[in-house]
């Protein structure tokens, strides 16, 4: 097999289907995981049709312990290693901290934050060998800025996926693997729909949304240019500028008087 391949988490919709696209542009065959094995079916179909690369579909749910075995054994199955991986999967719990149970905080920590860092490290040795490979970690300026109340989790995972990123950027240099942490802002997709946020942000102004696609191709780039951190969009550098410079005392205040007019990042 020629072309190289780019696995994609979370590519049912969004901007996890937004990075397939883009790969695929670029002549990458793509490898689909997500829960929903009909959508991902359709995302398939459309690649294939549209840019004549071959498309694997793995389902699996990223909270379940042995879903990246599955993965893994899904691509040596076909005879394929990824050579990009995008760690995309992802999703919000709003009912705050305490009152969520705690199987669903762990959940959400697996598919946040274990899981991707599982697969970085099962990935990336093939990458360093074969001296190619791409990952991107999908973040978020979240992860930039103090976190608001009922993010407890969701931030610091953010966070995390950002710190990690930029210090395994600095790990695979002089190997030819690129690590990059996308930070996008709000960006039209599912996402808000199935956290339940859709009507609490109904008034923010269209200018600070950006488009899944439009979000993809930011990370497509930054992974080219083999840059550690990317955010996407003017308003969202903004932010994440101001967040640097504003003491933590007044950026936790901002985010107080954010949460109280139902906004989230």
């Amino acid at each position: 097999m020629n072309r190289r391949l780019c696995l994609v988490t979370g590519a049912s919709a969004g901007i996890g289907a937004a990075f397939a696209r883009i790969y695929a542009s670029h002549g990458y065959d793509v490898a689909l995981t997500a829960r929903r094995t009909d959508r991902l079916e359709q995302v398939a179909e459309t690649l294939r049709l549209r840019y004549g690369v071959e498309t694997l579909v793995l389902p699996a749910d990223l909270a379940d312990t042995d879903a990246v075995d599955k993965i893994v054994a899904g691509l040596k199955a076909n005879g394929r290693v990824a050579d990009a991986l995008v760690n995309n999967a992802g999703y919000a719990l709003t009912d705050g901290f305490l009152a969520t149970d705690w199987m669903k905080h762990r959940d959400f920590l697996r598919v946040m934050v274990e899981a991707p860092m599982e697969l970085a490290h099962r990935l990336a040795p093939g990458m360093a060998e074969r001296r190619f490979g791409r990952i991107v970690n999908v973040a978020s300026v979240a992860g930039l800025i103090p976190g608001g109340a009922g993010d407890t989790l969701y931030s610091a995972a953010k966070s995390f996926m950002i710190k990690a990123s930029q210090s395994l950027h600095l790990e695979m240099q002089g190997a030819g693997v690129h690590v990059t942490a996308l930070c996008p802002g709000l960006t039209y997709s599912e996402f808000h729909d199935v956290a339940g946020l859709r009507a609490a942000l109904a008034q923010v102004p269209q200018w600070l949304w950006m488009g899944p696609d439009e979000v993809a191709a930011v990370g497509y780039e930054a992974a080219e240019a083999n840059r550690a951190l990317a955010v996407t969009g003017a308003p969202n550098k903004a932010i994440a500028v101001l967040a640097k410079a504003l003491p933590d005392d007044w950026a936790l205040a901002l985010r107080a008087r954010q949460a109280s007019r139902g906004r989230r990042l």
